[in-house]
């Protein structure tokens, strides 16, 4: 029986799509129960719906508090009983009463090589520091922003011209290998969260988790 997921996202859902292709493709043994997202133009929605998979858009703008809104949405993912949460851009901060509840259960993807450059803009920030190199990172995610234990990471060297555009486009094409290898190994129960630590095959990964390498399984 497939492992039920949720995946949130705000915009395009590129990440979502590399999920859906794997699923597919018979290399991630994931039921995606529903996409939400909190735009109800955002572009994952029609991925999702090509597919059939069921959707909802939570207007954020619409509730009177992000309590108010992490509520509903709780409500709304919890009707699907997910065993994990899947944020594929999902440009919200969410409330610590929401990332408790689904505290080792919810998995993020973050455009840097954590703990580098937590929030925003980090393309063009690791060109200004003179970074030789930048990446993503997927990492569990907790109360605070960008800090969750951190599972793995793919890096990409930064050339001498390089744009944040450039860039982007490099570590985009890493997310899409990186997040569906470690949606397989929670849903393979060879990932956990331990005392704020994450574990692989039960040992424990450092603070900046595996550094992928093709093969890496």
């Amino acid at each position: 029986m497939s492992f039920p997921v949720i995946v949130l996202i705000s915009g395009s859902g590129s990440n979502l799509q590399a999920l859906i292709d794997q699923s597919l493709q018979g290399k991630l043994d994931i039921d995606i129960k529903a996409v939400i997202s909190n735009k109800a133009d955002a572009f994952g929605l029609e991925r999702a719906q090509k597919v059939g998979i069921p959707t909802h858009a939570l207007d954020h703008k619409a509730f009177t508090s992000r309590e108010a809104f992490d509520e509903a949405l709780q409500q709304t993912i919890d009707q699907y009983q997910p065993k994990l949460v899947i944020l594929a851009g999902f440009m919200r901060i969410l409330t610590e009463t929401f990332t408790k509840h689904y505290e080792g259960r919810m998995l993020n993807i973050h455009p840097s090589l954590l703990p580098k450059f937590k929030g925003l803009d980090t393309h063009q920030r690791a060109i200004d520091a003179k970074e030789q190199e930048h990446g993503v990172s997927v990492h569990f995610v907790s109360s605070e922003l960008d800090a969750g234990a951190v599972i793995v990471q793919a890096s990409t060297k930064i050339e001498t011209d390089e744009t944040a555009s450039s860039l982007a486009d490099k570590v985009h094409a890493l997310e899409h290998v990186i997040y569906p290898l470690a949606v397989k190994w929670f849903s393979e129960n060879r990932l956990t969260l331990k005392y704020g630590t994450a574990h692989l095959d039960d040992t424990p990964l450092s603070e900046t988790g595996i550094l992928y390498h093709p093969g890496l399984t």
